[in-house]
Order: C-alpha cells, then structure tokens, then sequence
C-alpha cells in the first residue's frame, strides 16, 4: 500500500495510528509531525508524578527511538504545522519547509483555556499541558509555600493533591458550586471535597477570579472583595480543541475539527483523531467531543484502519481515571442526561461506585477503588443494560447476579 501519510502532532493518537498503519499493511512512508521538542509522551503523569518529581522525564515517552525505526516513520520534532494546501495536498511547516501527503492525520490534540483577568500575565501563574508548563512550575516551587489553584476539575485537583504531598499549603478556587461540577453527581463532588479538605486542602465554590494582584510577581489570587495570597497559581480551566490548522483550510469545524464514525474530516483526504475532534458517539446517539487518552488511541486506531482502506467504525464506551492521593477513580461512559444515580457501597470506605441511570438504562459508572465495578459498569453500558436499582444499591449482592 503505497503512498505517503502525514501525521500532525506527537501524541497518544499518533503513536497508535504508526502502529496500526503498519499493522495494516502500509509499506508508504510515514511523517510525525511535533511542535514539542519531545518524543510522544503520556500526558496524565504531569500533573501528578511528574509534577511532584516523582517520576523523570525520560519515564514518559510513549515509545522508545526505536519503535519509530522500526516502523520506518520519519519525525519532524520542534516544528510547526501552519497550512494546508488541500488541493495540492501539500503540508506548510513553521520552518520553511513542505510535506506532500496522499492522506493527512490531523492529532493535534488541544490547549489550555486562558484567563484574561487584570494580572493574567504576572510571573508565577502556570497552566497545566505540557512537560515544557510543569518544568517551569518545578522551577518555581523552591522558595514556594502558598499555592492557589483556580479551577476545580480533574488537572486541578490532580494538582493541588501532588503539591500537597510536597507540602505546599493549598488553595483551590471554582467558580461553579461544586468541584467536577460538569462530570460527576453532587455525591461525588462532596466526597473529593472532603477528602481534600482533610488533606488540608481549602476550597472555595461560587468564586471566580476578578483579578491577579502583584507588581511583576504574583502574590495574590483576587475574588471579588476577597484575596487569597499566592507565591504560585495554576490555572486549570478547561481546554480548547486545536482547530486552527484545520479551519484555516477550510475543513468543517464544530466544537472540535467535525469527523464521522470512521474519523474522516469533511476532506476524504484528512482524517482527524484526539481531544481536536468532535465525533459521532454510536453508543450515546450523539456528538460528542472527549478528552481522554482512551478515546486519542481508539481514534487513533480507527483513523488508520480506514487510511488503509480497511472499514472500521469507532464506536467505543469511553472510559477515563483521575488520580488523587491514595484515590483511583476510575469512570466509563458519560453521565449526561441521567436521571437516577444509585450508590454501591460506602464512600467512608474509599471504596465504593456510582452509577448512572436514565430510563432505567445503564449510562455511566464512577468507580473509586473498586475496579470490578468500573470493568462490570463498562460492560454492561456497552450492553445497554437495565440493572435492578435496589440490587445495585446493596453490596451483599453479587453483581453478577443482576
């Protein structure tokens, strides 16, 4: 199968998409495309290990060299994509240079929402997504003692967990009313808020940050009438898809670049993978747009089957984790639109699920130390089950008997 594919952006989904190329029979040749100075590497460890030094730099690659030898895939690291000529199917890069494609994988992932409030641009204010943001965080930890973390989401109470273990005095802000606000039940929410909280952990719902005070250094968090000091911020607000390139070139863009069920853009040339791209979910009957590394590598997967011509759908349950402390949540399927959610054991434990019901079907599972309920949950949402609520809400009864 020859030809030359292009892949832009080192990450989760590339690494997969090289893999399954070749599995596949590609014999063309293959081009990664990087704007980081670094191999591929796994994202979830930055805000916990890697920020709390646990774990070195070199322990996150994806793969080693080699793997990309042996594939025979050339990578282009430190270099930006900046147009696409679809006509000519031509690639631009930052460095002068072009890449001629017979089919394009656009895996560029996504960036950080920023806050534009007075002082955004004070020294000692960080956002959290790449080695090169939790490197210069590190860097200003010595000498650090009072941390503010704006944002109540999963990057942020990763954060404020893994600067507690290296005993910084923590604050966290969320504008919303309750941390994980838009992901997990109000039940969940007060779990991680007291297990925070115990860990002495401040946080702080309904408070939106007005403005950064300092002269050319942060030191204080403003909310309204109320200041909360600050030698470090880490902002954790959400993340944008990165659809520039792709929109530029006229490619469909809807909440991420838009693909179909085979990961095809509105180009049959282009194929897009990753936290860029808003997909038709076949499990939940709609679009949606995910930021997992589960859901970067089955798309990744599926983007390259179909470049080589072998039909694929991508229409898997998504699933994710977060970990916090000695807490390992474990989640699959997506919650919205739930009606009813049951408990199954008891969260004093730290040990214990939530499940999701809507009209009685089973839509999601938040799991907290207990991976036979996230694998048994992930299951039967593929199944589109209906489990008994009052058997579910009883953990002397055997899961497998529901």
């Amino acid at each position: 199968m020859p030809g030359t594919f292009v892949i832009v952006g080192a990450s989760h989904a590339a690494v997969q998409a090289i893999d399954t190329l070749r599995r596949e029979g590609h014999d063309g040749a293959i081009v990664m495309v990087g704007d980081e100075p670094h191999l591929p590497y796994n994202r979830p460890p930055l805000s916990k290990k890697f920020l709390s030094g646990e774990l070195e730099r070199e322990r996150l690659a994806l793969r080693s060299a080699q793997f990309y030898e042996h594939n025979g895939t050339e990578v282009r690291l430190g270099v930006r994509a900046t147009a696409i000529d679809r006509n000519d199917r031509r690639l631009r890069l930052s460095d002068g240079g072009e890449l001629s494609y017979d089919k394009l994988l656009l895996c560029t992932g996504g960036r950080p929402r920023l806050l534009d409030s007075p002082g955004h641009e004070l020294r000692g204010i960080h956002y959290l997504r790449t080695i090169a943001d939790v490197e210069a965080i590190r860097a200003d930890l010595p000498g650090a003692r009072r941390l503010v973390v704006v944002g109540a989401g999963y990057i942020g109470l990763e954060a404020a967990a893994s600067a507690r273990h290296l005993g910084l005095e923590v604050t966290v802000v969320e504008m919303a009313e309750r941390p994980l606000n838009r992901v997990v039940a109000p039940e969940l929410s007060a779990f991680y808020t007291r297990r925070h909280e115990r860990e002495g952990v401040r946080i702080f719902c309904n408070t939106s940050v007005t403005a950064f005070a300092g002269d050319d250094r942060v030191r204080a968090v403003v909310c309204g009438e109320r200041e909360f000091p600050a030698d470090l911020v880490i902002v954790g607000v959400g993340i944008l898809p990165e659809t520039a390139l792709a929109a530029a070139a006229g490619l469909r863009c809807e909440n991420g670049i838009w693909v179909d069920e085979y990961c095809r853009t509105s180009d049959p040339a282009v194929f897009a993978a990753g936290d860029c791209t808003s997909h038709p979910s076949v499990r939940y009957g709609r679009r949606v747009r995910l930021e997992s590394v589960d859901n970067a590598v089955e798309q990744g997967r599926t983007a390259a089957a179909n470049m080589c011509g072998k039909p694929a759908r991508h229409e898997h349950v998504p699933w994710f984790w977060s970990d916090q402390y000695d807490l390992k949540l474990q989640i699959a399927g997506l919650s919205q639109g739930y009606d009813r959610a049951v408990a199954r054991g008891d969260p004093e434990s730290g040990h214990f699920a939530l499940y999701y019901l809507g009209a009685g079907e089973l839509l999601a599972v938040d799991a907290v130390n207990s991976p036979k309920d996230f694998m048994t949950g992930k299951k039967w949402i593929a199944e589109r089950r209906h489990p008994d609520p009052a058997g579910l809400a009883d953990p002397s009864v055997d899961l497998k008997s529901l």
